[in-house]
This record gives structure tokens, C-alpha cells and sequence, in this order.
């Protein structure tokens, strides 16, 4: 890691970390950005029940102590909002990125004017490669993951959001949207645009984020020159949060989809919550999640946006 004053300082920078429940991974994200020139950091506590901040309270970085935990977008907005650098970089108190890697991501920016936001190569504490590209949600994945199509085809592209091909993490690409883990994005466009949905809570936010970006005329870069590490990276949905994952899902339809396709979504999510709690019938907790996340999706006000 440099030094201060060690090299040239980067076009100026944002960082947005929303933490909760983060004491255990806040420092190591947030510390090796403290002393890089035209870097400022700014750590939004969302009513974290741990005090989180704790941890960095002898840090240079500005701490939002939100009065509410309203979510993730709701979080990152207050950060937006607490800061001027033309790039903000939206990144996970579990997620790490040195000097090089967010040099890396700010040149993409710079060097290609069409492009609004740029997402690095993501591993693991293990090493092992994250997939962070994803294909945009439809009827025709919804459903296949809901019947294990997926599994039958883990390689097409109609059975599944996720691009699973090693070969596609090598180079750049484009790729329909990126994981909010660790994207930088122009604060003219983010502006533009509104910022983030504060409406999903937690999930599919960043999913809405890319889509819009790209109906405003914009273009998404996978830069795999760019390597951060992410502790959660792989990590899904779990007990609790099933429920929140199936609303998002729902929300996400209600907004991009045509309206007669979004009974057909929020009944292809159903199934495929009831299909995944009948399999995981032997981890309890998991299962009533599933079963919780079905009343998630099916209930009035997600359904019909109240």
C-alpha cells in the first residue's frame, strides 16, 4: 500500500460504505483507503445494533450515523449525498481494493466517456474467482431456477442469470449488470439518474441501477485488470433475508417488467420458493424462510407497490 504523498494522487474519488453489522471486516475495508491522495471515505453506520464505527473511530473518514436502518440504497444515497468527487465508488464493508486495482477502474471511466459505471474482478479470501456478471432477470430464468432448469443447463443463457464462464472473466466485457460489492460509477450520471431505488431495501438494487443506467443511453465495463477481494462475495440469500430477496424480486418486476408479465414473475418467484423450501426441508431455519419469502412475494403490497 502507498504511502502518503508516495505517488501521484488518483482523479478524485468517493468511497460509499454502508455498514451493519460490520465490526468484524469495517477496518480492513476502509483503513487502506485512508491515506491515498484524492480518496475520501465515507462509512454510513445504518443503525447498526454493534456499533460498527467503532472500529474505524480513529480513522480520517466521515461517519453518517443514519437515524434508521432504511436499507442499502438508502444508505449509499447518504453517502452520495455527503460527498463531491466526480466518481463514486460503491463498495461492501466486507470487500477490500488497494491503490492499483481502484487506479485501474478510474482510467476505464476516463478513457471511455460512454461508459457509466466499471466493476473490478472479484475473488474470494480464497482466491477462487466470484462470478459478478449477471444477464437481467426474466420470466424464462425466473422459471428455470425455479424448476432446477438451471442445473440441467447451468451454461445457457435462458436458464440462468449468472455467466459462469471462467472465459468471460479473462477479458473485458459488458455484461447486462455488475455487483453493487464493488462498482464505480460517474456522480454526473448517478445524479442524472436519481441515485439509488431506496425502495428495494436490500437486493436487486444494483440490478436496478445498471438497467436504468443503460435506458439513459449508458454503457456497463467489467475491467478484470482490476482485482478486489470480497469476503461475502459468494455468499446467497439466507433464512432471514429470503423473504427481502423475494419482495426485491417482485419490486424489480413491477418496475422493468410490462405489466401483463408481472403476475407471471411474482407467480414464477412463489413456485420457486416453495420449490427450494421443499428441498431444504431438512435445514429448518432455511426452509421457513423460503415459506416466509412466498408470503413475501404473494402479499398485496408488494404485489401491487404500496
Amino acid at each position: 500500500m502507498d504511502s502518503p504523498g508516495s505517488s501521484s494522487p488518483l482523479p478524485s474519488v468517493d468511497v460509499v460504505v454502508v455498514s451493519y453489522r460490520s465490526a468484524e471486516t469495517l477496518r480492513g475495508c476502509v483503513e487502506p483507503l485512508c491515506d491515498l491522495a484524492g480518496v475520501t471515505v465515507t462509512v454510513v453506520d445504518n443503525a447498526s445494533p454493534d456499533d460498527s464505527v467503532a472500529t474505524i473511530s480513529d480513522l480520517p473518514v466521515a461517519i453518517i450515523r443514519s437515524p434508521r436502518n432504511g436499507g442499502f440504497a438508502y444508505g449509499c444515497n447518504l453517502g452520495i449525498a455527503n460527498g463531491s468527487a466526480r466518481h463514486v465508488l460503491l463498495l461492501n464493508p466486507d470487500a477490500q481494493i488497494d491503490r492499483d486495482a481502484l487506479s485501474t477502474l478510474v482510467s476505464a471511466l476516463d478513457e471511455h466517456p460512454q461508459v457509466a459505471a466499471v466493476g473490478p474482478r472479484i475473488i474470494g479470501d480464497d482466491g477462487r474467482l466470484h462470478f459478478s456478471q449477471r444477464s437481467f432477470p426474466r420470466l424464462r430464468s425466473t422459471w428455470s431456477q425455479a424448476l432446477f432448469l438451471h442445473r440441467l443447463a447451468p451454461n445457457a443463457k435462458w436458464s440462468d442469470e449468472v455467466i459462469r464462464n471462467p472465459a468471460a472473466y479473462a477479458a473485458t466485457g459488458s455484461p447486462d449488470w455488475l455487483s453493487g460489492a464493488c462498482l464505480l460509477v460517474r456522480r454526473s450520471t448517478l445524479t442524472a439518474i436519481g441515485g439509488l431505488d431506496e425502495r428495494f431495501f436490500l437486493y436487486c438494487e444494483d440490478i436496478d441501477l445498471c438497467r436504468r443506467l443503460r435506458q439513459a443511453g449508458h454503457e456497463l465495463r467489467y475491467e478484470p485488470a482490476a482485482t478486489v477481494r470480497h469476503r461475502g462475495g459468494a455468499s446467497a440469500p439466507n433464512g432471514v433475508t429470503l423473504p427481502i430477496y423475494a419482495r426485491s424480486r417482485v419490486l424489480y418486476a413491477r418496475r422493468h417488467y410490462r405489466p401483463i408479465a408481472v403476475p407471471l414473475e411474482v407467480l414464477g418467484v412463489a413456485v420457486g420458493e416453495a420449490t427450494h423450501a421443499l428441498t431444504s426441508f431438512r435445514r429448518r431455519g432455511v426452509a421457513r424462510g423460503h415459506a416466509a419469502a412466498i408470503r413475501a412475494a404473494l402479499r398485496p403490497s408488494t404485489v401491487m407497490g404500496a
